[in-house]
């Protein structure tokens, strides 16, 4: 058996900590698409968004030194124990972990980054009552205004799952670039027959 396991937000895009945009979508579909056609010595497990696990939905737009300060670190490491229960107990011959560009828990390569004392936490609080067209706009200015930046470096949840399974495979789906990231994990699952031209 091998294992394939994935941030829930790429394959059901209401996750989102605003709500779905048309690149959820098309990601969302794109990648249950590549699932669906995988041959049957592949499994699926997305893991719980830890985000939602932490916050709720919906939520403002926060980055990696915001969630530190949330108590994010605590809330990944009982991921990533339900993550090694599965993999101890399934013994899968191979492990292919797909992450977020840009996810303050779930980059794999890269993170947002941003000054965690400038945040106003009470944003997220806010974002409860806001309409999906309000949130993405207020998601807009929240960005501008907390400057946040992509930086080279794993989100949470990533930096605590490759220092516990090194072995594993990680891959990083960009979902600005949606045809390239799918090319790319098709490649890896050894589907080359359902890349996109």
């Amino acid at each position: 058996m091998k294992l394939l396991i994935i941030a829930p937000c790429l394959l059901s895009p209401f996750y989102v900590y605003h709500g779905p945009k048309e690149k959820e979508y098309e990601t969302a579909k794109a990648l249950r698409k590549l699932i669906g056609k995988l041959g049957d010595e592949w499994q699926v497990l997305a893991y719980p968004c830890p985000e939602y696990e932490l916050i709720g939905w919906p939520r403002a737009p926060a980055s990696r030194e915001v969630y530190e300060r949330l108590g994010m670190r605590e809330r990944a490491k009982i991921i990533a124990d339900f993550i090694g229960r599965v993999l101890t107990e399934e013994k899968p011959e191979k492990v292919v972990f797909v992450g977020v560009k840009g996810s303050p828990t779930c980059g794999v390569f890269h993170t947002s980054s941003s000054n965690p004392d400038e945040y106003p936490y009470s944003a997220m609080q806010e974002f409860f009552y806001l309409s999906k067209e309000e949130r993405i706009e207020r998601s807009k200015e929240l960005g501008r205004e907390q400057n946040f930046k992509l930086k080279l470096l794993p989100g949470i949840l990533f930096e605590i799952l490759m220092a516990r399974f090194p072995e594993a495979v990680y891959i990083e789906f960009d979902k600005e670039g949606v045809k390239e990231s799918l090319n790319r994990l098709a490649n890896i699952l050894g589907a080359h027959d359902l890349q996109l031209s």
